[in-house]
């Protein structure tokens, strides 16, 4: 990346500055009068088109002024932004919505729409990754039809609750008889392996726990069906995003949203996000992506005990105004990751 002389740099910081405030393309006169160097329109023109040179600004066609790239965009954040801590009553307010959540279920949609409704952009946030889901204890209920409420007790707390349609009616005696059989054999294992050694042992002895087995794998398959159909990350505020049509055309907002349905390429940049274990910032094309061209993603990963198992984040325009945004999605995961964590094991946010 070109060096960049003091007097360039600032310019292009109060150009950034001004776009992200009003979108317009940024022109000499508007440099000169807020720039504050007491430098010439004709110089500053000269200093705009050696930015543009060097790929940190671009010409809309239809206006004189000048726009940043994403190559300025990010000598902006690497180089030039100063940003500020959230102040202590927005941090309460913050804390406090997040507290209110019951399960950690709550908690992480909470932190989706939390973020969303700070920043005003698309908020997101991956599902806890561990290593596996321990199973504590296990009740299945009878609902209408060939329905049944299962309820899991996994890892050290975490209640989970599923539905599932089954081939036939079960009676209240029958899914009692099976959840004590799992709960009592199966307490303290990880619920992939459980299906496993149920086989194993249906295999062993299929005269004597024939029903009781099949029963139990049938239940316990519609269970973990759902832990695998469950979406991997939850998206919120897309609507937000149709704000970007200054920015971006139709066709790109398309893509965006086709991405976002489509889950994969999303996903990906999610979990690299997850495997960096710090703040990310992709601008544009730098997430590789054509659906995200037109986008900035900013992401901070949060954690469970002492191990990292999600990231959070916004998705938002490339102009949006990174001074704000980057301390938010920082703080948010910090205080995630408080509440996921008794405060002996994380008694600061610093």
């Amino acid at each position: 990346m070109t060096q960049l002389s003091d007097r360039s740099q600032h310019l292009l910081k109060v150009l950034i500055e001004q776009y992200i405030r009003d979108g317009q393309p940024v022109g000499s006169k508007t440099l000169a009068e807020q720039g504050g160097l007491g430098l010439s329109s004709a110089t500053i023109r000269n200093i705009m088109a050696d930015l543009e040179n060097h790929g940190y600004l671009a010409s809309p066609h239809t206006s004189a002024g000048r726009v940043p790239t994403s190559q300025g965009y990010r000598l902006f954040v690497n180089n030039l932004l100063v940003t500020k801590p959230l102040d202590e009553n927005s941090l309460a307010e913050y804390q406090q919505t997040l507290n209110q959540a019951t399960t950690s279920q709550a908690l992480i949609a909470s932190t989706s729409n939390l973020l969303s409704q700070m920043t005003h952009m698309a908020g997101l946030i991956t599902l806890p990754k561990r290593e596996s889901i321990i199973l504590r204890h296990m009740e299945l209920l009878p609902l209408s039809g060939n329905r049944v409420l299962v309820i899991l007790v996994v890892n050290e707390s975490d209640v989970q609750n599923r539905v599932i349609q089954t081939d036939r009616k079960y009676s209240a005696s029958e899914l009692q008889q099976v959840a004590n059989f799992l709960s009592e054999r199966f307490a303290g294992n990880a619920l992939d392996g459980i299906r496993e050694a149920l086989m194993g042992e249906l295999r062993q002895d299929q005269e004597k726990l024939g029903n009781l087995m099949q029963s139990a794998v049938t239940l316990l398959d519609g269970a973990l069906e759902q832990e695998t159909q469950e979406d991997p990350y939850i998206l919120s505020g897309q609507n937000h995003l149709v704000n970007m049509a200054e920015d971006a055309s139709v066709e790109e907002l398309r893509s965006l949203f086709d991405a976002f349905n489509q889950k994969r390429d999303i996903l990906n940049m999610l979990d690299k996000c997850l495997g960096a274990k710090a703040l990310q910032i992709y601008i544009g094309e730098e997430s590789g992506y054509d659906a995200l061209q037109t986008c900035s993603l900013i992401t901070a990963p949060y954690r469970e005990g002492n191990q990292f198992v999600g990231v959070l984040g916004v998705i938002g325009p490339t102009r949006m105004d990174y001074e704000k945004v980057i301390p938010m999605v920082n703080i948010t995961a910090k205080l995630l990751s408080y509440a996921l964590n008794p405060p002996s094991e994380d008694s600061s946010m610093d």
